[in-house]
């Protein structure tokens, strides 16, 4: 299995896609691809825009198979290792993080434009009155999955789970930015923050030299959030 990327330090959806295949247990290749570089553009044209993938990433090719959409992915991994290792086992859960999951999918779109993904950077910005709605929600809904299904451990739903993985990404971004959090969803953050594998991404983010300009807002001290 070969799983391309994008910088570590940006692409949230391959954070995602990386997670999801950390999760699975498979073993996989990695290719990092440099988003709107020479590297990316050449890539594009050799692989056909990543046929049949649009030139997206994350790109998960297994043999004959070629998955895109981190999404897509994770489900693609849940049929080979068991549904199980993603979403949590009782009904309630179960439903609630499959809608969490397509939620932070489908929507969020002022806080992705407002507080795009930067793990190395520290910023402020001014929040728009959508972007602040978005975030109210998502803590709500951290604050009831923590409420109603977070008993058995750290995380949304207790053990580390495709809600997690992501959510992951918005944890990134509230530390990027600053975000003010109450102290549940300041505990969960941390959980996710010093994950093992979260951190193996962000080590790398670091050591990354590209930088993408449309991607540098804010006041950056150039520290890792």
């Amino acid at each position: 299995m070969k799983l391309i990327v994008g910088n570590k330090n940006y692409s949230s959806w391959s954070l995602r896609g990386w997670l999801a295949m950390k999760q699975s247990g498979l073993h996989f290749e990695e290719l990092t691809v440099p988003l709107y570089g020479e590297d990316w553009d050449a890539m594009k044209a050799e692989q056909g825009e990543f046929q049949p993938s649009a030139g997206k990433v994350p790109v998960l090719w297994d043999g004959d198979v070629v998955v895109w959409d981190s999404l897509a992915i994770l489900d693609y991994l849940g049929d080979k290792v068991g549904r199980d290792r993603f979403w949590p086992k009782d009904d309630g859960a179960r439903g609630m993080a499959r809608a969490m999951v397509a939620e932070m999918h489908s929507s969020y779109m002022s806080l992705r434009r407002n507080c795009p993904m930067n793990i190395r950077a520290q910023a402020r910005v001014e929040l728009a009155e959508e972007t602040k709605a978005d975030i109210v929600r998502i803590l709500g809904l951290w604050a009831e999955a923590r409420a109603r299904f977070g008993q058995g451990g750290p995380f949304l739903f207790g053990t580390f789970s495709a809600a997690d993985i992501f959510y992951a990404p918005i944890v990134s971004r509230f530390l990027t930015y600053g975000i003010g959090v109450p102290g549940f969803a300041q505990a969960y953050m941390q959980a996710v923050w010093e994950h093992d594998w979260m951190q193996q991404w962000v080590a790398a983010a670091q050591e990354e030299d590209w930088t993408i300009s449309q991607f540098e807002v804010g006041d950056k001290q150039g520290k890792g959030a």
